[in-house]
């Protein structure tokens, strides 16, 4: 019968975990849902991003001398960032992993297949786990093997973070901020612009205008001067700086950086007390 299949089968091969397609489809699924998630985006992350590479780096290694200060700090943005870290182990020094696929055994990682990132495009590695040094954070009992960002831990107050500081962004960038309305009398659409741009062109000048008392529409105008109404809004009764201060600092607390370090009365001994290579545990963090 035609067509004639063939004696051998083919052997289709698939990608399982992360890949190119499911970073289109996240980013898609981000597209349509919103602007949600990019936390990361703000500065109080990335000072405390910042913190864990400074911090990282500074770590007393012994043992190798493939753990590099450079290294230190690649591996502790992705540990912030993302969780984990993942590095293939090569006589010439260790060699990042963009992205991987686990095997594991009595929820302990036995080989990887890893995606190496190159200029030109990357290639993809098979390894065991004795050649792949995994660093992970906030691992869960349900899965060990996959680390945890603390952004993804504390997702309500870094989404409270992004959201007050979008729309604080919004506002100083659309708000009418120092604007007033001046009462004007009855005239032309052309008056009306020509007293405006008299107003624009007097800054810091005392101006005089007339009086506002007109009658029109069957009787006169209420008794009133020329007062002008501020329209910049008042963002005090919403307690925009109360709220932004309360989530940024639940948010450096998260990612292990105490808030008093940026608090405005911080005095000189506090800082090297809470130094990052300290209160991180950061030098047992790696032990080669």
């Amino acid at each position: 019968m035609w067509p004639f299949k063939s004696k051998t089968q083919t052997v289709e091969t698939r990608s399982s975990g992360g890949g190119y397609t499911s970073q289109i489809m996240a980013a898609r699924e981000a597209f349509i849902t919103g602007r949600d998630g990019v936390a990361e985006l703000t500065a109080t992350v990335q000072g405390a991003v910042s913190l864990w590479e400074a911090g990282l780096s500074l770590a007393d290694i012994s043992g190798t001398d493939l753990l590099t200060p450079c290294t230190l700090s690649l591996a502790a943005r992705a540990l912030a960032l993302r969780g984990e870290s993942v590095w293939l182990i090569e006589e010439a020094g260790l060699v990042p992993a963009s992205d991987w696929d686990l095997t594991t055994r009595n929820a302990k990682p036995v080989a990887y297949r890893l995606s190496i990132p190159d200029t030109g495009g990357g290639r993809t590695r098979t390894a065991l786990a004795g050649e792949v040094l995994h660093l992970r954070i906030g691992a869960d009992v349900a899965q060990p093997y996959i680390g945890t960002a603390p952004l993804r831990r504390a997702q309500l107050t870094a989404g409270l973070v992004q959201t007050i500081e979008a729309a604080l962004s919004e506002v100083y960038g659309n708000a009418p901020l120092g604007s007033q309305i001046v009462p004007m009398p009855e005239m032309p659409e052309a008056d009306m612009e020509k007293m405006a741009r008299g107003f624009r062109g007097n800054r810091g000048r005392v101006l005089i205008r007339e009086s506002v008392q007109v009658s029109a529409a069957g009787g006169p105008a209420p008794v009133q001067d020329w007062k002008s109404q501020d329209v910049t809004p008042d963002l005090s009764k919403a307690m925009t700086r109360e709220t932004l201060a309360a989530a940024r600092d639940s948010m450096l607390f998260a990612f292990g950086v105490l808030p008093a370090m940026l608090a405005p009365a911080a005095t000189g001994p506090l800082i090297p007390s809470a130094a990052p290579s300290d209160f991180f545990g950061i030098p047992n963090l790696v032990k080669v």
